[in-house]
């Protein structure tokens, strides 16, 4: 496992380099520039900011200036944000959204499970249903949607917690967006779940276990847990991803200061650094999040050897 992990690893350089070089390319060919406001400043002064960003080379050596920045782990210097690099802004941003990613993430897969197993084995009931309501809803109404409706009921008409905010970590202020993206991933492991554990109980290694005489707590823990979680890890990666997409409405329908408030003020500011930064860091995260989705496989399914 350990050559295929770095082959892996290897394999993923070609990928972030090609990421890099398409937005490169397609941020410089939008129209206008970082310094292109409303209030015009002089020749010289233009000159000096663009000399000080080296927009005044060539756009391919920009390219391979940028690159060899990425080497020595440099995301280069913001635009906007005076005096602030954009490791600086990540490194402020980042843990906002990985508190709120990663513990609705926990959570979602602790009570999506909970609820898909519940409904896998009482088919048709009352709990069958409310798992596959949950479902639809989740899937069928977006996060901007959903956001404004949890605002109105927990923020203004119980408020058990503020609109929006942030308090250093405070957990009153987390609990809403937590929620909100914690709905959202329950829908979709919820129904994979109860999917999966259906298809995994009809099958005839289960047959033979209860045939045996085992408890039926005992066939589930032991038998069909681990066969039926292997569909579960394959969305995990891209709900963990979605998330952070999904960062961009909530953290700022939220006012949260993390990665979604960046992404939004460095695309409207064309901070060609910020928002490049921030992709390459998205990018780095799925092709690790999906390189652990398929380690976890050979963990759950013994059948499977890389």
């Amino acid at each position: 496992m350990w050559s295929y992990t770095l082959r892996r690893i290897f394999a993923t350089v070609p990928t972030v380099l090609a990421v890099i070089t398409v937005c490169y390319f397609m941020l410089h060919a939008t129209p206008g520039g970082p310094f292109d406001t409303e209030r015009k400043v002089s020749a010289a002064v233009l000159a000096n900011l663009q000399a000080k960003y080296h927009l005044d080379m060539p756009l391919w050596q920009q390219y391979l200036y940028y690159l060899n920045s990425l080497l020595h782990g440099d995301l280069g210097a913001s635009f906007r944000y005076a005096d602030w690099s954009v490791n600086d802004l990540v490194a402020k941003a980042l843990p906002v959204s990985l508190v709120i990613g990663g513990t609705a993430m926990l959570i979602s897969m602790l009570i999506g499970t909970a609820l898909g197993v519940l409904a896998a084995l009482r088919q048709n009931s009352h709990v069958d249903h409310f798992v596959m309501l949950i479902g639809n809803i989740g899937s069928a109404f977006p996060s901007f949607v959903i956001g404004p409706v949890l605002v109105l009921i927990f923020a203004i008409w119980l408020q058990w917690a503020p609109s929006g905010g942030w308090n250093d970590f405070e957990v009153r202020y987390m609990v809403l967006p937590i929620a909100l993206l914690t709905f959202i991933n329950v829908s979709t492991i919820g129904r994979v779940m109860r999917g999966s554990l259906i298809e995994v109980l009809n099958s005839n290694f289960i047959r033979t276990a209860r045939a045996k005489g085992m408890p039926l707590r005992t066939v589930i823990l032991r038998h069909a847990m681990r066969p039926a979680l292997l569909p579960v890890v394959s969305v995990l990666g891209p709900l963990a991803i979605s998330s952070i997409t999904a960062a961009v409405v909530t953290e700022t329908w939220f006012s949260l200061p993390g990665l979604g408030k960046l992404i939004v003020n460095g695309a409207a500011n064309r901070d060609y650094t910020l928002v490049l930064g921030l992709v390459i860091l998205v990018t780095v995260l799925a092709v690790t999040l999906n390189l652990l989705v398929d380690l976890a496989y050979a963990l759950l399914d013994p059948k499977i050897r890389y």
